[in-house]
């Protein structure tokens, strides 16, 4: 048996096997008691170098995706235009997938930095975050004081930054027939993959509830204190730069050449990070605590490791890796794989990783996990397939 669970690491291989096999058809709902193994003793099973963060292999990994995204802007500035119009018509796409694939590893190297995980130096990881992220619309020091909310929150019902699940009756009565109706899931999913991420930092759409108007662009805003509020300025201003730069390109090139190299691409990667964010913290299995039973670890092990094939590796493995890096986001992901793999052991079954097919996968949280319903153990919440999964086995 493994230190913290009910199963052996070869147990686990072979329920994921058996999940591959039937869709993540198998996979157990997630314990709810407090874990029998600690903090420290989960950092023991890692070697220690899988903490250490070189600013040279850091850089690697900012220089291969920045060339790569270079070819691929060549290609389309440089080859597409030369192509038959059918093959260019086709080549259009392709571009775009690739590049917003491409940059959405950009986009994970940023939020490495905001979490200190890119360099031994802070300076030197704001800096980097700052451009990455202001060059994909995102206002860094913003984002990333939320997002280290979301990491100190992370289960709670309260205090949860993102994806935070409502209770049953804080929904209006005909939520469950929009979601379970195919047309009502699909509109919802488009919408949230196409407008979720802008809405989230224009109004805090999904995010946790504020006392009054919470926008990340708001230096005075309630998500920021007051010691954070300069950053902020910090972050509008980069974002603002970027957006003068692309006017500046519209008003020589065009803003359908704008559109077709750099937003639609964009979309893509707001698509994506939205995604992964969701499918990270929303599963049938998954617990949530309100204030009376939360506490950091569980809520921390209350995240899901997704198999996104080819993709983990462009998306530098935050797709894969998620509960180590809700564990320890100062380790750099370059070690979060053999990481992973060290802890499972220890973790057991508060382990949790679904191996079913992304698009699958999307169809159905959003059908299933709609509200949240309390537990037989009070303060513990699940989603309606949990709950009835757990009355019908009780």
């Amino acid at each position: 048996m493994g230190a913290g669970g009910r199963m052996t690491e070869k147990e686990r291989e072979k329920q994921e096997q058996l999940a591959r096999a039937t869709g993540g058809a198998a996979m157990q709902r997630s314990p709810v008691e407090k874990p029998p193994f600690t903090l420290g003793q989960i950092k023991k099973a890692i070697p220690p170098h899988c903490f250490e963060r070189s600013v040279l292999k850091s850089f690697s990994y900012v220089v291969h995706d920045l060339v790569i995204a270079a070819a691929l802007l060549y290609f389309a500035l440089a080859i597409i235009p030369a192509l038959p119009s059918p093959l260019g018509y086709a080549a259009w796409p392709l571009y775009w997938i690739a590049q917003g694939c491409v940059c959405t590893g950009v986009w994970v190297i940023a939020h490495e930095c905001g979490h200190h995980a890119f360099s031994d130096y802070s300076l030197l990881d704001d800096v980097v975050g700052l451009v990455l992220h202001s060059s994909l619309m995102v206002p860094y020091f913003s984002w990333k004081y939320s997002h280290r909310r979301h990491h100190s929150n992370t289960g709670s019902l309260e205090r949860d930054e993102v994806f935070v699940p409502k209770k049953k009756e804080a929904l209006p009565w005909y939520t469950p027939y929009v979601y379970n109706n195919p047309v009502g899931r699909l509109v919802h999913i488009v919408v949230q993959l196409t407008l979720g991420w802008p809405l989230y930092l224009a109004t805090n759409a999904s995010g946790r509830p504020y006392p009054r108007f919470a926008c990340h662009f708001d230096p005075y805003g309630p998500i920021y204190n007051d010691r954070e509020r300069a950053q902020i300025f910090v972050s509008d201003a980069g974002v603002v730069a970027v957006a003068f730069g692309l006017y500046k390109l519209a008003a020589a090139f065009g803003v359908w050449w704008v559109v077709r190299v750099y937003a639609v691409p964009l979309l893509i990667v707001n698509a994506w990070l939205v995604l992964i964010t969701y499918l990270q913290h929303t599963h049938p299995s998954l617990p949530h605590y309100d204030s009376s039973e939360w506490d950091w670890l569980r809520g921390a092990l209350a995240t899901m490791d997704r198999d996104y094939g080819i993709l983990n590796r462009v998306f530098h493995n935050i797709t894969d890796t998620h509960v180590a890096h809700h564990l320890f986001s100062t380790m750099p992901h370059y070690h979060a794989m053999e990481a992973t793999k060290a802890i499972r052991p220890i973790l057991g079954d508060y382990y949790h990783f679904d191996p079913t097919p992304v698009a699958k996968a999307t169809w159905r949280e959003a059908g299933e996990c709609i509200y949240v319903e309390p537990e037989d153990r009070k303060g513990v919440f699940s989603t309606t397939r949990s709950s009835s999964r757990r009355r019908s086995q009780s």
